[in-house]
């Protein structure tokens, strides 16, 4: 598994760039992951998002699906493909350090 340094810290990532250990990530590293992605600044649209993500994750074990994010998060679908245009769920998910959710492709 690779590993890179994000805010000065070393992580393990998967072969599609998820942390292997979601409990290494902190807030510092989302910016540097955001512009791995395309995203140059996180609004606190995109923070409402990333932190509901972990809030999910730390509660279920397993990240919300497109759906089951705009319907839990307050944030409709086409305010999540604005914040994340790659996709929201996948995006956001590595954004917050936590695996890929079930269904993404």
């Amino acid at each position: 598994m690779p590993t890179t340094t994000l805010a000065s810290t070393n992580v393990e990532l998967n072969d599609e760039g998820f942390f292997v250990h979601p409990e290494q990530w902190n807030e510092e590293m989302a910016p540097e992951l955001a512009r791995q992605e395309g995203i140059d600044e996180l609004t606190e649209g995109h923070w409402k998002v990333i932190r509901f993500m972990r809030d999910e994750f730390l509660a279920k074990g397993a990240g919300p699906s497109v759906r089951m994010l705009a319907k839990t998060s307050g944030i409709s679908i086409k305010e999540l493909y604005q914040l994340f245009p790659k996709g929201p769920a996948k995006i956001a998910a590595k954004i917050a350090g936590i695996p890929k959710p079930r269904g993404c492709i």
